[in-house]
């Protein structure tokens, strides 16, 4: 997904007075759920549009961290919450999409009960490996896990995590088999891998690259649709002929369902007009973040399309948490 076709195309429109309702937003102080503890990348996303937000009212925008269940419980409250725009999140492929595929039960319907509006930012997944293995490329890992299927396995962050179904994709694609070892978040998982406990993994792009730039993991490809301005010497999965695996960590904003159209509008509106500054980007890029600011249909595409990548990996491999 290219950042700046995005914010480049349309804000000036966006930004056009909406109708009355979209006018008064926002009424009084907003918040921000995050699903995740303070640190985390969803919350510096939702800080960026906080500050962004802030300076383009007078109100307050309060970020309220409420992690738990996989990001399911900030997400639910969301849902919950009443529909006017003075509550909103930010969540990600996990609670938006995967979590109601691997769990028997979700406090919530993504297509009923929330209201997608903006993509805001995003990073690339990367193919990465330990340096003790003979892999240089995409073509040599694939080559060794034909020649011992089995010997090998590969980390990831979480079952059913996107680390963990973009792995499957290319066993799946390439016809290979690893093991799968469990992480307590990425961390732990690229610390396996410089100790050589795992030989593999797909993470995101902020987990691993100071890393590699230490020499202390390779990598070899992004799990993007194209090659990302972050990294453009790494080639992409389909570059390597690997087609299908696409695994960017995005960041989305949310609203409950309901809310008027006008006030979505106008949100997203100033969240473009947020990402088109410099700061945006400047505080985004230490984390291995780009700015995107997609519009709603776009957002909803990228539901879609994320569901009929991942559902049959995880019908195929029979993933559940519970």
């Amino acid at each position: 997904m290219s950042a700046s076709r995005f914010i480049a195309i349309g804000v000036a429109a966006l930004a056009i007075a909406a109708p009355a309702a979209g006018q008064t937003w926002p009424e009084r102080n907003v918040t921000i759920l995050v699903p995740f503890s303070a640190g985390s990348t969803p919350d510096l996303i939702a800080r960026v549009l906080a500050d962004g937000f802030q300076t383009r009212t007078t109100k307050t925008f309060l970020v309220e961290n409420r992690p738990g269940a996989s990001g399911n419980t900030a997400t639910a409250a969301v849902a919950k919450a009443n529909p006017d725009g003075h509550t909103l999140g930010v969540s990600i492929v996990g609670p938006l999409v995967i979590n109601p595929l691997i769990m028997s039960t979700v406090p919530y319907n993504p297509d009923r009960d929330l209201a997608p509006i903006s993509i805001v930012a995003s990073q690339p997944g990367v193919l990465v490996v330990t340096p003790s293995l003979p892999a240089k490329s995409v073509k040599e890992l694939i080559e060794l896990l034909r020649k011992d299927p089995g010997k090998y396995n590969y980390g990831s962050i979480g079952k059913g995590s996107l680390s963990h179904l973009s792995m499957e994709a290319l066993l799946a694609r390439s016809g290979t088999r690893a093991a799968h070892v469990v992480f307590a978040g990425s961390p732990a998982a690229v610390t396996a891998l410089i100790r050589g406990d795992v030989q593999m993994s797909s993470l995101p792009a902020g987990a691993v690259v100071p890393q590699a730039v230490a020499g202390k993991v390779r990598m070899l490809a992004v799990t993007s649709p194209s090659r990302s301005s972050l990294l453009p010497d790494l080639p992409t999965m389909a570059e390597n002929g690997i087609a299908g695996v696409e695994a960017d960590a995005w960041v989305g904003l949310i609203a409950p369902a309901g809310t008027p159209k006008p006030v979505l509008d106008r949100i997203l509106a100033d969240v473009r007009a947020v990402l088109a500054l410099p700061i945006a980007e400047q505080r985004l890029r230490p984390a291995s973040m780009v700015p995107v600011g997609s519009t709603t249909e776009e957002f909803r595409r990228v539901l879609e399309g994320e569901r009929a990548r991942w559902e049959p990996i995880i019908k195929a491999g029979k993933i559940k948490v519970d």
